[in-house]
């Protein structure tokens, strides 16, 4: 089963994290997000709260 992807159509990403606003991607994770395996992918869904505080400092 495929891990669908975080996009919220949002697409701004912050200056100083480098994530997405919306989806907490890096540009190059949702460059890359198709040609992902689901592992790197649930990696990076997991690490969503962690990205959240990231970019909330």
């Amino acid at each position: 089963m495929s891990i669908e992807s975080p996009c919220v159509d949002i697409c701004k990403f912050d200056d100083k994290t480098g994530l997405c606003i919306g989806c907490l991607r890096t540009r190059d994770e949702c460059k890359s997000w198709k040609k992902m395996k689901d592992k790197h992918r649930r990696k990076i869904i997991e690490d969503r709260p962690r990205r959240e505080r990231k970019l909330k400092k």
